[in-house]
């Protein structure tokens, strides 16, 4: 299905997979009979320590070391960590919902996201239907005879079956002039997570390739073309995606706005593109567009030189390729098996599929989550707990405020510009304020794919709808049971979920140092990343405009370069380095989140005059360090660690952790550390 377009990057932490233990509940048929109940959250694993290890050598051992012991990678997951293991009671208590409103709705709208949740659970009827679902779809690309009609069936596909074609479409803030909703191109179109992995001469890309042509082969036999036939589309599929590849932007250059920004009239847009009718592709959509913002202009040259050079055939090949390969996971189980075969098995070393009432909770809280949301969130977050982060939020800030106040490297003018920033910042906790209105939405109890496609419909009308009109600025961008949180520069917001707001992240019988290392952090991180890399370029009303003095820009730029150039030598595996720059904002955010909760949590302890209390042995300040680092205990697939070194802009939990607690001098005092110690080095890096 087409994703949606973000102007705004979404400054967010990392998630996974999950354990599971004893209480049974049926499930119904068509996937395993059963589904056990996940253990409870604990907000401080003493077991989870490794006393073996020195804590000034290697904090993440010492913190997690017997976690990772006691919690392999479950088959059916990539990675598993404590993110995973909130993720899974979330899950199950999101699934209990969907069951119960599957069998017994008591509203219309839990009738909505039950037939949505029982029609994705009917894998028999999708194993009876097989591809039949995709067949408009595939006859009207093969219908095409002229590369002309092109853009047009590219329009309508997105317009009457919610499937995108070559790139992203959508609206974005401008973020000239943040009040405005403007139409947005990106760059899009590749069936490989990233440019790299076509452009890369190393033996995991190349395997991949070939191991990628392989797949969309075998997809295309499951679809009824001959061997012969399916191995050249492959052939073709590739030739066509590596030249899109080559045209794309580098996910660390758009990272920085300036480069992801070039509005252009509908005039220009077809001067960059002569061999795409985009007067015919808007048509198709209903959206006249007399200009937009065209993110990656190389791209959409490449795009256009691409449809020139190959055949008419070729093209076709393509669009049935990415037309299977968006819908696969809907389909009968041949394609669901080869789908994962490829994208779970051979890209992240899975070993198992993820049972189908996983597959379909996490899939109904996607496309109906403000739906589902609404009954989740009163069953889970008492108005207690959003009180209470409202309050530590407001710490945080003022904290935050200091930490600013009392930069040595800034000057005066920026700080007052800095601190503007910080005032104007948007909260959000929980919930939206507004719930979305799905009304419109059909949902159909035997449709499982025409259901995707409708709310696809539905996601891209509501976006489209934005352009021309005043920004939202009460939307989220995740839903409610979402173990997440984010910043969007644009917004200048902080967005934190109700489902990262529950143990081991936030609990309310927890004492205050565990809560700060743990929440806290995570409050500073989003704060902070109102002012890394990324987000230092937007000021408080959410535009791109330099409110540094030059001078200071330099300083920071060099405290950035040192942070980067200190995780491109961590190696998530051997011989895999991260890219320090890719990672370089959400290590900014560690590193500012890690100083500003620990202000912020001495102001409380001050208060309480409770600052040398000790507890299970452990300081105030250990406590605090443990709480941060035990959020990331983590086991990863190496297949996993692979992929997200070239793609996630977070680093490893390994990482996150050392990589931050050697940049604090605290941390060294509070574990009685040497200088020259791994975890208490000489030199260090800090930004905020």
């Amino acid at each position: 299905m087409k994703k949606q377009l973000s102007t705004a990057a979404l400054a967010a932490a990392l998630l996974a997979g999950s354990p599971i233990v004893s209480q049974q509940i049926v499930v119904p048929a068509g996937d395993t009979p059963t589904v056990a109940r996940p253990k409870a959250g604990i907000s401080m694993d003493l077991s989870a320590i490794d006393r073996t290890a020195n804590p000034c050598q290697d904090f993440y051992q010492y913190a997690c070391g017997n976690w990772q012991k006691s919690n392999p990678i479950p088959a059916d997951k990539p990675r598993y960590g404590r993110f995973a293991e909130l993720n899974e009671r979330n899950l199950y208590s999101t699934y209990q919902l969907l069951e119960n409103a599957a069998n017994k709705p008591a509203t219309p709208l839990q009738a909505k996201y039950g037939d949505f949740y029982a029609a994705c659970m009917n894998q028999p009827l999708a194993d009876q239907l097989g591809a039949k679902p995709l067949q408009p779809v595939l006859a009207r690309i093969a219908s095409l005879s002229d590369k002309k009609q092109l853009a047009s069936l590219v329009g309508t596909a997105e317009a009457e079956a919610g499937i995108g074609f070559f790139y992203g479409f959508g609206s974005g803030q401008d973020q000239q002039d943040s009040t405005k909703v403007i139409p947005q191109l990106h760059q899009g179109g590749l069936g490989l997570p990233d440019r790299d992995y076509y452009l890369s001469t190393d033996a995991r890309s190349t395997t991949i390739r070939a191991k990628y042509a392989e797949h969309v082969t075998r997809m295309l036999t499951l679809l009824g073309d001959t061997p012969e036939q399916a191995a050249a589309e492959a052939k073709a599929v590739m030739t066509v995606e590596t030249a899109l590849a080559q045209g794309s932007m580098a996910r660390v250059d758009l990272r920085d706005p300036a480069k992801r920004y070039h509005i252009m009239t509908l005039q220009q847009l077809d001067a960059l593109t002569p061999n795409y009718n985009w007067q015919s592709y808007f048509s198709a959509l209903g959206q006249p567009v007399p200009s937009l913002n065209v993110s990656t202009p190389d791209y959409f040259k490449a795009m256009s030189a691409q449809i020139d050079a190959a055949s008419l055939d070729d093209l076709k090949s393509y669009l049935r390729w990415h037309a299977l390969n968006g819908t696969a996971s809907s389909l009968s189980q041949p394609f669901i098996d080869e789908d994962f075969a490829f994208n779970g098995a051979t890209l992240n070393g899975q070993k198992e599929l993820s049972p189908l009432w996983r597959r379909c909770t996490q899939s109904t809280d996607a496309a109906l989550g403000e739906a589902v949301g609404q009954d989740w969130v009163n069953a889970n977050f008492p108005p207690a707990a959003k009180q209470n982060m409202q309050l530590l939020v407001a710490d945080l800030e003022a904290a935050l405020g200091q930490d600013i106040q009392g930069l040595d490297w800034m000057s005066a003018p920026t700080k007052v510009e800095a601190q503007k920033k910080l005032a104007m910042f948007r909260n959000k906790i929980g919930y939206p304020d507004l719930w979305r209105d799905y009304s419109s939405v059909q949902v159909k109890r035997d449709d499982r794919l025409g259901n995707r496609a409708r709310v696809a419909i539905f996601n891209d009308h509501r976006d489209l709808g934005k352009i021309g009109k005043p920004v939202d600025e009460k939307e989220w961008g995740m839903t409610p049971p979402t173990v997440n949180a984010y910043y969007n520069p644009g917004m200048n917001d902080i967005n934190f979920p109700a489902g990262i707001l529950q143990p081991p992240f936030y609990d309310l019988k927890i004492d205050t140092a565990v809560n700060f290392g743990s929440i806290g952090v995570v409050i500073g991180h989003e704060m902070t990343h109102g002012f890394d890399d990324q987000g230092s370029k937007y000021d408080g009303a959410g535009n791109v405009r330099s409110w540094w003095t030059a001078e200071d820009r330099a300083k920071f730029n060099q405290r950035t370069e040192c942070e980067a150039k200190e995780f491109d030598g961590f190696e998530p595996v051997a011989g895999t380095h991260l890219n320090g720059h890719l990672t370089l904002g959400e290590n900014t955010a560690d590193n500012g989140g890690l100083h500003v909760a620990y202000l912020a949590l001495h102001k409380e302890l001050a208060k309480a005059g409770t600052e040398s209390a000790k507890i299970d042995g452990f300081s105030q300040d250990q406590r605090y360090f443990l709480g941060y680092a035990q959020v990331w205990c983590e086991n990863v697939r190496p297949e996993n660690a692979q992929v997200a070194a070239k793609t996630d802009p977070h680093s490893p939990g390994r990482f996150r952790v050392n990589g931050e607690v050697q940049n604090f001098e605290k941390f060294g005092q509070a574990f009685g550390c040497k200088k020259g110690d791994s975890m208490y080095p000489v030199e260090s890096c800090r930004v905020w």
